[in-house]
């Protein structure tokens, strides 16, 4: 028989974002309840180590720093559970939220930090040294390839934009691009062509990465299907994908307003959606950023809105 759960708060989605928004709706004593998702901790518990996130001077493990906020949490009185929302209705409040064991949660406010995934090309030695060579952004890892040669997959913006990241920190960065062309703005381009460490290699294909326990190269392929197919090897220790996100968001979409890529609008400044009472923090809402400082920073911030919500319903 479903049980169904009452909360002033109820956050979908955990990551820095959603943890961080549990332990300030708890320090408000707003009794959160949390639903940690797919993967507890978001794509962090994926990363090896980070070394950007203020407070850890000599890194700290992805996995690591999310169990300790997610102590944190708890430790303010944060209701964590690990399960998955699969369906909501916002059309009337207080909303209705049913999980993937049939409960229902009642909520008075919503926050959602639900997250992105970044997208792969599917081959299975992405998966094989994921945290060993493979990543999907450069400003949390590049540091780690200073003067050795990377390579980032893709050709639109997003892709120029980690290679002239790169750049200035490794010895060479290696662009590889299915078409004969660079699909990204004119500015971008023209920085890409000009940056003397960047070779840009087009119509490539990536048919695999080969190394000892790590990333040590490429298999690639030039004019895939024509007569003029040529397999080569490039030498690489950072292998970066550059070919976008996937906000996490599907479950949302014709309950609150998303944007094309399906990134929620928020009302800035504030993390208020179109829906009153939904909250969005962290990267389902962020096509820009994608940091883990960021995504802590909205998750208060959406707190924070949500307790000013209550605030003034309980007033009236």
């Amino acid at each position: 028989m479903a049980e169904t759960t009452k909360t002033r708060v109820l956050i979908i989605g955990s990551g820095p974002a959603g943890y961080t928004a549990g332990i300030y709706a708890s320090r408000a004593n707003l009794a959160p309840v949390v639903y940690e998702g797919h993967q507890p901790g978001g794509q962090l518990t994926q990363t090896s180590e980070i070394e950007n996130f203020p407070g850890f001077p000599e890194g700290v493990q992805g996995s690591e720093m999310m169990d300790l906020i997610r102590k944190q949490a708890i430790r303010f009185g944060a209701d964590i559970r690990s399960r998955i929302i699969k369906k909501v209705d916002f059309s009337k409040r207080p909303f209705e939220c049913v999980d993937d064991h049939g409960d229902i949660v009642v909520a008075d406010t919503v926050i959602i930090s639900t997250g992105a995934s970044a997208k792969y090309l599917g081959l299975p030695d992405e998966e094989k040294y994921r945290g060993m060579g493979v990543s999907a952004c450069a400003t949390c890892d590049g540091f780690f390839y200073r003067k050795r040669n990377v390579a980032v997959v893709g050709g639109g913006d997003t892709a120029c934009e980690e290679a002239l990241y790169l750049s200035t920190i490794a010895k060479k960065v290696y662009m590889i691009v299915r078409k004969d062309y660079l699909r990204a703005s004119d500015v971008m381009k023209k920085r890409v062509m000009e940056r003397e460490n960047i070779e840009v290699l087009f119509n490539c294909n990536t048919e695999g990465l080969f190394g000892d326990g790590a990333v040590e190269g490429a298999h690639l392929v030039r004019h895939l299907g024509k007569p003029e197919e040529e397999h080569f090897d490039i030498e690489i220790d950072g292998f970066f994908l550059g070919i976008g996100h996937n906000p996490n968001t599907e479950i949302f979409r014709g309950q609150i307003d998303l944007d094309e890529e399906g990134y929620i609008i928020t009302k800035a400044p504030t993390t208020a959606t179109n829906v009153v009472g939904v909250f969005a923090a962290g990267d389902c809402a962020d096509p820009i950023y994608r940091q883990a400082i960021a995504a802590a920073g909205t998750g208060c911030r959406a707190a924070l809105d949500a307790e000013k919500f209550l605030m003034k319903a309980d007033e009236l």
